[in-house]
């Protein structure tokens, strides 16, 4: 039987906001906290890979820095926002709901230590075995050019990364158990600031330039997670790390984990796959995938991801305290958000495919063929943009309610699909002659995130998680009309890519920019002489 609970030293921080920490009231506006502070991270993110096409091109070094960079990355999703998230904040919310101050801090000192100890001997294993990491996962690189050995090089740089991210992955998700969303989500721009300094500043320095971002992500890693330590201390939560991977909130925690480490990184795995497959299509093809699925990650990262880090403490604290019907409709609500952003950003970066590529990257190093072949896989990746969000939305449902089983069932289905797709793609299209195989491996990740949130929304409907409200299909004739529109006002805005490559830079910038801005204003008036207004989407709850 737990001892009484003594007052959260943090609760001092809460105040009035603890009311509307459990209904709908606050939900919107931390959403748009985190999409803000997001939205300040893309865009340095735009310019840190506006930077990089400008001063590498779509080559070797690229080629090289994305292989090295992709390794800890898809790990981190593994150790840190996906698997770590899923089995963290749910517990933590447990803890936060039916524990003491001095409990809560006891379990959150364990996880640190046992956590650290682990990414500790991953992340030296990781840079003793970089040679044989970057053949397993790009053997096109053997025997080509020396891509292997400057991949290898970078690799034991940006490996640490992993160590340094996934703990800062631990102090986020601390931070947003108690409602502070505003950190961890600018925590990003670290390393879109340091990256582009490396690149800007200390790559012409250098004999071998492309070191310069392997550097870059090592300080990052470690900036980032110094920048958190002073703000878990506002809240008495900083860690003393201990080893304790016996705690019952530890073992509860890495039960979760476990399965989830494949079912929230499926998305992961896939990019991996085609990177390998990428890695054998030729010089270029890993630089083309890299920067159209960069564009792809802009809208996903702002709404999808950020509407998914505020839902799942939400939602799993509605769960700990029953409120199922509350849960539902919140459910309901996030889904709606989702369909509303993402259908016109998939439609947009569809048709605005070449525009955007053309002005953001074009010139210096990244010639015309560079940009033709990036619009490509952007186009191909837009298919799915729906996709990724819905899996963003619907995957925090099932953490919530510490089933992470489910999502992995679906993944590996979801995953094969993908392998084989991504192989039939790249040899047909390579067989038929056709100049930009790559586009396949991009289309195959797009069908297998489409199959993967079917799959979930089957589930949950299932499992009757998801209850539909009214309007629904008023909702979805609002959204498919206002899209339409949308389409026939970019059809006339329309110029062929000789243009956006023979004009200047200011006028791509300023046709893009009204583009834009009639395309989204058309659509968002468009769901207004239609009948929608932004009380019928207020959360009730």
């Amino acid at each position: 039987m737990s001892s009484p609970k003594k007052p959260d030293p943090a609760s001092k921080h809460e105040s009035g906001d603890a009311v509307a920490s459990l209904s709908g009231r606050g939900l919107f506006a931390r959403t748009s906290v985190v999409s803000g502070m997001t939205l300040v991270s893309r865009v340095l993110g735009l310019v840190r890979d506006v930077v990089f096409a400008r001063y590498f091109g779509a080559g070797i070094v690229i080629d090289a820095f994305v292989v090295a960079n992709r390794i800890p990355n898809m790990l981190r999703r593994f150790f840190a926002e996906g698997a770590f998230s899923a089995g963290f904040v749910p517990v933590m919310a447990r803890y936060r709901e039916q524990h003491t101050h001095d409990e809560v801090r006891e379990f959150v000192d364990s996880v640190a230590g046992t956590f650290a100890v682990i990414l500790f001997a991953v992340t030296l294993i990781g840079v003793i075995a970089a040679p044989l990491i970057v053949i397993a996962v790009a053997p096109g690189f053997v025997g080509d050019g020396g891509n292997l050995d400057l991949a290898a090089v970078m690799l034991r740089f940006t490996f640490p990364y992993l160590l340094f991210v996934s703990l800062t992955a631990f102090a986020g998700g601390i931070l947003n158990t108690y409602g502070r969303f505003a950190v961890p989500a600018f925590t990003p721009v670290i390393l879109n600031v340091v990256l582009i300094s490396g690149a800007v500043w200390l790559a012409p320095r250098l004999n071998e330039p492309g070191m310069a971002l392997a550097y870059a992500v090592f300080l990052a890693g470690l900036l980032q997670l110094l920048f958190q330590l002073p703000f878990l201390a506002q809240l008495g939560t900083l860690p003393r790390p201990r080893w304790a991977p016996g705690h019952a909130g530890v073992k509860r925690a890495v039960k979760l984990m476990l399965p989830a480490i494949f079912g929230s990184s499926v998305a992961q795995i896939n990019v991996l796959l085609s990177g390998i497959i990428a890695s054998m299509l030729g010089v270029g093809s890993i630089s083309y995938l890299y920067f159209s699925d960069r564009l792809m990650e802009f809208p996903l990262g702002l709404f999808g991801i950020a509407l998914a880090t505020v839902t799942l403490p939400y939602l799993s604290r509605l769960w700990s305290r029953g409120m199922q019907q509350e849960f539902a409709e919140t459910l309901d609500w996030s889904m709606k958000i989702a369909l509303l952003i993402a259908a016109p950003a998939a439609l947009g970066l569809l048709l605005l495919a070449e525009p955007l590529v053309a002005t953001l990257f074009f010139g210096g190093i990244f010639d015309e063929r560079a940009v033709s072949m990036t619009a490509l896989a952007l186009k191909a990746y837009a298919l799915g943009l729906v996709g990724f969000s819905f899996v963003k939305v619907l995957a925090p449902a099932f953490f919530a309610r510490e089933d992470t089983r489910t999502p992995v069932r679906i993944g590996i289905l979801a995953l094969l699909v993908n392998a084989v797709l991504s192989v039939v793609l790249a040899w047909y299209l390579t067989a038929s002659g056709f100049d930009g195989a790559h586009a396949g491996l991009a289309l195959a990740t797009s069908v297998s995130a489409l199959l993967n949130a079917t799959l979930l929304y089957i589930g949950l409907r299932r499992d009757q998680v998801i209850k539909h409200g009214p309007g629904w299909a008023a909702l979805g004739m609002q959204v498919l009309l206002a899209n339409a529109v949308m389409w026939i006002i970019l059809d006339r805005l329309y110029r062929p890519l000789e243009w956006w490559l023979q004009t200047s830079f200011n006028g791509r910038v300023m046709w893009l920019a009204l583009s834009v801005c009639v395309a989204a204003s058309a659509y968002f008036f468009c769901l207004f002489l239609l009948g929608l207004r932004p009380a019928k989407l207020k959360l009730k709850n």
